[in-house]
């Protein structure tokens, strides 16, 4: 296939490119190369998107393509795109986000769950809608490339190279030191992810199969427990783990799911089908999981190899997490339970 990625040089949108390259497809990457450069063996086109529809005139006037993949979190730009080169493309892929779903409450979710409202147009991009931001650019897509539209649903996406620092956090923090662990106590709560190299693989068969439509591209859910307990067997540790509830967390400043002083993968209320959207379709459809050990393992190894002790985008930092066991342990040391396992 001729495939034209609008990006092309970070995590998900360079494993594509190289795992499309490896296939032997003629791959062209479209990205200002500010933070890398696409795989060795791409075409660069080099190009800055907010520069509007002239950042696409080189790929529109290379000819056709046989799948263009964006993975934009713009509606403009994804417009702009849409409207320049969909006409010319056989399929097109828009790496969309469970988040577009207004409700994250009810476990075992398909695509049938309602959506977030599109952003409106004009609106400033912030991190608080993201999820209307991803709906916009659905709306935009089955508008302007019609039925050869993959809506990409990807849920949490983890593996060697992740830059949101989440499902790293918790092996990484094991393997750090033998200070006692703060852990929330949430023993049942699922874990989802799925490892950016199956993603990468299914937007490129899906792609070379045609397929189209809105499907969730998530893993299996994963008792919280269980990954953890995997976290630490794999790091080889023996650090006292602090199981603190939920509400004295909250109440003491620590923060869910990512962020600085958060404690990753820990959701807020009301997001009890968050991480277990069902992926029947995708599966169907030619999705395939590798085991989510084998990713935490090759997550681990990626931890280590960028730094245990590095500045991260999500977690907690040592000196609150020593904090907060402190002040849990002293208080707890006056109820009949003191939390510790």
């Amino acid at each position: 296939m001729r495939i034209l990625v609008l990006g092309g040089t970070v995590f998900l949108s360079a494993e594509i490119a190289r795992q499309a390259l490896a296939a032997g497809h003629d791959v062209t990457c479209l990205a200002r190369g500010t933070a890398a450069s696409p795989p060795d063996g791409a075409t660069w086109l080099r190009a800055d998107r907010a520069q509007g529809k002239a950042a696409y005139e080189g790929a529109a006037g290379s000819g056709g393509w046989d799948a263009v993949v964006d993975v934009s979190r713009d509606p403009d730009q994804a417009r702009e795109a849409l409207e320049t080169l969909a006409g010319s493309a056989r399929h097109w892929t828009f790496i969309s986000s469970c988040s577009v779903y207004a409700d994250h409450s009810v476990a075992g979710e398909a695509e049938d769950g309602l959506v977030l409202p599109p952003l409106a147009p004009g609106t400033e991009l912030t991190m608080d809608n993201y999820g209307e931001a991803k709906s916009a650019i659905e709306h935009l897509t089955r508008e302007l490339a019609g039925g050869k539209a993959h809506l990409c649903r990807a849920g949490l996406i983890g593996g060697p190279g992740d830059g949101s620092d989440r499902y790293g956090y918790w092996p990484a923090r094991f393997a750090r030191d033998n200070d006692p662990v703060l852990v929330p106590d949430i023993p049942a709560d699922a874990t989802q992810i799925i490892d950016v190299r199956d993603l990468a693989a299914w937007i490129l068969t899906a792609a070379g199969n045609g397929t189209t439509g809105a499907l969730n591209a998530v893993g299996e859910p994963v008792p919280f427990a269980a990954y953890l307990e995997e976290a630490r067997q794999l790091a080889d540790a023996d650090s006292e783990v602090v199981v603190a509830p939920e509400d004295w967390l909250a109440s003491h400043g620590a923060n869910h799911w990512a962020g600085p002083d958060s404690l990753p993968l820990w959701l807020p209320p009301g997001h009890e089908g968050f991480a277990t959207r069902s992926n029947d379709a995708a599966r169907t459809a030619g999705l395939r999981l590798r085991p989510w050990m084998d990713t935490l393992q090759d997550t681990l190894a990626d931890e280590r190899r960028r730094g245990l002790g590095r500045e991260r985008k999500a977690g907690m930092s040592p000196e609150t997490e020593r904090r907060l066991v402190s002040e849990y342990r002293a208080e707890a040391s006056t109820s009949p339970a003191d939390g510790a396992a």
